[in-house]
């Protein structure tokens, strides 16, 4: 007997040419379902038309989000999300600006190296980078520290403070050990903004028997993973942190350790 997929090109060739025939006929002499019979064309534009309104209501939501994470929130393969993104040309939201540290600029470079560049870490507390960003709150600026483990790409500590100092990031890091476990990453890497390149911080990283690495003087790419990390959570939180009540509601909850990639909870 010929296979399933010859038996359907040879009726749908009969009801090209004869386009009368019954196709319940047809499926009995065949041993063909009746829907196979009938073209399926048709059908594909109003699925991704029903996709691509999913898609973009997601996106109303998390703007940030590329075709993994949107694929991840819908639950469906990411191959046909890619697919109808990239029909429509739906892009996630990205931001241009960065905040300048521009003293650091001038500042002389650190001497420390970039230990982990070109390096691909193939566990947890290989390596964990820092980096702190602006929050506009009520008038004023709120200063967020957080350290990244490159392997997991999970927030394991961060600080918030009103002024950006070395006890700013002291305290994320530390946040991160105890965090962790007291357990310490391998690596400690960062820009040369002077809150890192101070010597208390490097006396902390050297007690705890940490490596500190850096990025070359006016390299910020070199630290891309904050980078991007930052970009992405003032695009999906907003800029809008005037509706809490005050800087304690930032900590609520200690939302930034569970902080990864992927969305944890239906974003529904």
């Amino acid at each position: 007997m010929r296979s399933q997929k010859k038996r359907s090109e040879i009726t749908k060739d009969i009801i090209a040419k004869h386009p009368g025939t019954s196709k319940r006929l047809l499926s009995q002499v065949f041993a063909l379902s009746r829907q196979a019979l009938y073209p399926r064309d048709h059908m594909l534009p109003t699925r991704d038309e029903q996709l691509k309104e999913k898609i973009l209501s997601v996106l109303s939501e998390f703007p940030s989000y590329g075709y993994r994470r949107v694929a991840l929130a819908l639950g469906i393969d990411k191959k046909r999300d890619r697919r109808v993104m990239k029909k429509n040309n739906i892009k996630p939201y990205k931001r241009m600006a960065r905040w300048r540290k521009r003293r650091d600029e001038r500042r002389a470079p650190a001497p420390y190296i970039n230990e982990i560049k070109n390096q691909c870490p193939l566990a947890p507390n290989y390596a964990w980078v820092g980096d702190f960003t602006y929050l506009p709150f009520k008038g004023k600026f709120l200063y967020l520290a957080t350290f990244m483990d490159l392997y997991t790409r999970e927030i394991v500590g961060y600080h918030i403070s009103r002024r950006h100092d070395k006890n700013l990031v002291m305290q994320a890091f530390l946040d991160g050990v105890t965090t962790r476990g007291f357990t310490k990453p391998t690596y400690l890497h960062s820009d040369q903004g002077s809150e890192y390149t101070s010597g208390d911080y490097g006396k902390l990283a050297e007690a705890l028997g940490v490596t500190i690495s850096m990025n070359k003087k006016a390299s910020p790419w070199e630290n891309g993973y904050q980078e991007s990390f930052y970009n992405n959570f003032k695009t999906d939180l907003g800029l809008e942190f005037d509706r809490f009540d005050h800087e304690g509601h930032f900590n609520r909850g200690n939302p930034s350790h569970s902080l990864q990639v992927q969305p944890q909870t239906d974003p529904h």
